[in-house]
């Protein structure tokens, strides 16, 4: 029997919440949901996630400064959850900025579950 996959969705579109939502638990896996990246951070310093899923452009607090905040929250324990920054845009300048901010992967929306299931391979979660 598999592990169960925890995950952090940080996505401030109902809509796009929902979707990622509904692909993700088919596939077994447990979904938290914030709307910010405050929030996020606030999620990441009570509960273990296996992967965050963090929107780059949000109210409150954007995924790129909620990635640092959880990258130097992070720094004095002995792991670093995976995070996936998800963005529209298609600039190489934005693949950049999430890799600056801490993040491992960047994916554009939409996404297909296969491109998803390909970056969480690579980063050994599944």
């Amino acid at each position: 029997m598999s592990k169960t996959v925890f995950v952090l969705l940080v996505e401030d579109n109902p809509l796009n919440q929902k979707l990622i939502f509904v692909n993700l638990t088919r596939l077994g896996y447990k979904i938290d949901i914030v709307s910010n990246g405050e929030e996020a951070f606030q999620k990441v310093k009570s509960t273990r996630y296996d992967l965050v899923i963090m929107d780059l452009m949000m109210p409150v607090m954007d995924g790129l400064e909620s990635s640092k905040l959880i990258r130097e929250y992070e720094s004095s324990f002995e792991y670093s959850t995976p995070i996936i920054g998800l963005t529209a845009n298609t600039f190489d300048s934005d693949r950049e900025r999430c890799i600056e901010a801490g993040m491992n992967e960047y994916m554009t929306k939409p996404f297909s579950l296969e491109l998803f299931l390909n970056k969480i391979k690579k980063l050994g979660i599944v």
